[in-house]
C-alpha cells in the first residue's frame, strides 16, 4: 500500500506543476498562409504540455516564414520546421508524447510530428487530410499527439493538399514546388 501511494504521489506531482503554467483550455490560433487563413482550436486540457509548447512557439514568432514542407494528398500536410530554402530551424528540447489523451487523428485535426522515438516532437506539426487512426496509440506502441482541430479554413488545408509537389532540399518527394508559406502565426483574440 505504501509503495502504491508513493507511486501515486510521484505521478500526480507533474500535474500540479503543470497547473501552475495555466494552459488555456481552448485557445484559438491562426495561420495566415500564402493559400489563405487557417484557424485552429487547441485542446489545452487534453494535451497541456503540447499546447503550452505550441503557444510558446507562436508567441515567439517561431512559425512566421516557415513552410509546409511535406504534402501528401489523402494523408496530411506537414509544417513548422523549415524555412523557404528548406533549411531546418533549430528547436528547443523535445516534449513528452501525449498521444493517449483520447483525441484521434481524424480529418481536420492537428497533431505533432516526431521521429521514431515517441518523445521527439517539438515544433513540427501536421494537419490530417483524412481519418488516420493508424497514427493513434495502441497497446503496443505510442501514437502521434493530437492537440486540436481546424475550425475555419479546411478549404485552405485542402487547397494546400492539391499543390504540385516533387523533390526538394534533402527530401526525395512531397515538397511543394512553389513554397506554401506560413506568413504569420498568432493567437486569435475575440472581442466580447
Amino acid at each position: 500500500m505504501k509503495k502504491t501511494m508513493s507511486l501515486l504521489l510521484v505521478c500526480l506531482l507533474p500535474l500540479g506543476a503543470m497547473a501552475q503554467g495555466k494552459v488555456p483550455a481552448h485557445p484559438h490560433i491562426q495561420f495566415e498562409t500564402t493559400e489563405g487563413k487557417i484557424v485552429l482550436e487547441l485542446e489545452g486540457r487534453r494535451a497541456p504540455i503540447t499546447v503550452r509548447n505550441f503557444l510558446r512557439l507562436i508567441d515567439s514568432g517561431y512559425f512566421n516564414g516557415t513552410v509546409f514542407h511535406r504534402v501528401i494528398p489523402g494523408f496530411m500536410i506537414q509544417g513548422g520546421g523549415y524555412k523557404q530554402n528548406l533549411q531546418l530551424i533549430e528547436t528547443d528540447d523535445p516534449i513528452a508524447n501525449e498521444s493517449g489523451n483520447g483525441l484521434s487523428n481524424m480529418r481536420g485535426t492537428i497533431a505533432m510530428a516526431r521521429l521514431d522515438d515517441p518523445h521527439t516532437a517539438n515544433a513540427q506539426f501536421f494537419i490530417n487530410l483524412a481519418d488516420n487512426r493508424s497514427l493513434d496509440p495502441s497497446p503496443d506502441r505510442w501514437g502521434f499527439t493530437v492537440f486540436g482541430y481546424v475550425i475555419e479554413g479546411m478549404d485552405v488545408v485542402d487547397a494546400i493538399a492539391r499543390v504540385r509537389t516533387g523533390p526538394g532540399g534533402q527530401f526525395s518527394q512531397d515538397v511543394p514546388v512553389a513554397p506554401v508559406i506560413i506568413e504569420t502565426a498568432s493567437r486569435v483574440v475575440y472581442d466580447d
